[in-house]
């Protein structure tokens, strides 16, 4: 049994990529029993990885009819389901939500996809930088005068995927157990990118700012919030957005608070932006950052992933972690009293699933 506020829950995964493994690893982490189901022939999760770390895999072929009897005895004894096929790829396996809740009516039934089970696009091929493009996120990044830059499948698959499926299917698993009945959650990456965008509908409605590329307030327009190139090539941030945090910036840089405005007129945006620039590329990214790190002058390096396990912050905090002989992401979010753990690495396919099934069915939990 995994260690984690989720500990003893059981999960059956149907190997698919990017989001569905990420939500699952999340479960994982928290301490959640995974049977990951591969395809028969793969080779299953390599080494490096991360996403399918901390679970079992059984390897089947799923257009056996012996296969699938072995997926709906696992879902007996599971108390949630992720897939992410396209609509109806399941149901036309006989692992439909119709016959898994038949078997478990206590299973929850999580979906991941593109465009959700429903409407014009269900049947589509698909990718995260279209899903981020139709809801009002990707027209937002990037510079005025060029192509909007996708951050890199963070917003779609992972932010508006991922972790909606996670949120989803723990939150009908709490309801599963006041009701006793299992249901469908149908994340789909539109529906979670959308929801993402909430505040920038407040903004943008109010007349507070625009999710415009190269010119919202949040999107690197703003000379207070924003990167900057330093002597040595390398990058920093700024995000000294309120006046009292600008302030401290400047007095720590030596700029004479007169000489820059403050506030979120934009008409200075771009002229200030230009003068910062050419102050931070007089010295090298370690000058800045003894001059402004740890200090209210909300500044943080831009570091790359090879350098961010490095840093003192993210050291003493034990934010990355070796495990299996790679340095990866330790378990997230934290737990005062029942802290996540990584349950063990990816796993070749076949490896270690016939056992866990095993004594799934050997401790029946079915009322």
């Amino acid at each position: 049994m995994g260690q984690g506020p989720l500990s003893g829950v059981r999960v059956v995964e149907f190997t698919g990529l990017g989001p569905g493994p990420f939500a699952a690893m999340l479960l994982s982490d928290l301490g959640a029993e995974v049977l990951r189901i591969d395809r028969l022939g793969s080779p299953g999760a390599s080494r490096n990885e991360v996403p399918a770390r901390g679970r079992a895999s059984l390897a089947l072929d799923l257009k056996q009819a012996e296969a699938v009897q072995t997926c709906l005895q696992a879902l007996e004894s599971a108390d949630i389901l992720i897939e992410g096929f396209r609509p109806g790829v399941l149901e036309r396996l006989g692992l439909g939500p119709a016959v898994a809740l038949a078997r478990n009516p206590r299973l929850v039934y999580g979906r991941m996809t593109g465009w959700g089970q429903e409407g014009p696009l269900a049947q589509a091929a698909g990718h995260d930088i279209n899903y981020i493009a139709l809801t009002g996120g990707l027209a937002a990044t990037g510079e005025a005068d060029g192509p909007p830059v996708p951050p890199l499948n963070l917003l779609g698959d992972y932010g508006g995927g991922a972790l909606y499926l996670a949120f989803g299917v723990v939150a009908a698993l709490y309801e599963a157990q006041r009701s006793g009945k299992g249901q469908v959650v149908d994340a789909a990456i539109v529906d979670g990118s959308a929801s993402l965008m909430a505040a920038w509908s407040w903004l943008q409605a109010d007349g507070i700012a625009r999710a415009e590329r190269g010119a919202s307030l949040l999107g690197g327009a703003a000379h207070f919030y924003r990167c900057y190139r330093c002597a040595d090539g390398a990058w920093v941030s700024v995000g000294a957005l309120e006046p009292q945090f600008w302030a401290e910036f400047l007095r720590r840089v030596g700029l004479d608070p007169a000489d820059w405005p403050a506030g979120f007129d934009s008409s200075n945006w771009a002229e200030s932006s230009e003068r910062l620039a050419a102050v931070f590329a007089t010295q090298p990214r370690d000058h800045w950052r003894a001059l402004l790190e740890g200090s209210d002058a909300c500044f943080a390096p831009v570091l790359s992933l090879d350098e961010a396990p490095g840093h003192p912050h993210l050291k003493a905090r034990g934010t990355f972690i070796e495990a299996h002989g790679q340095i990866q992401p330790a378990p997230a979010p934290r737990f005062s009293r029942t802290p996540g753990a990584i349950q063990g690495p990816p796993p070749a396919a076949g490896e270690g699933g016939r056992e866990l099934l095993d004594r799934w069915l050997g401790n029946d939990r079915r009322p």
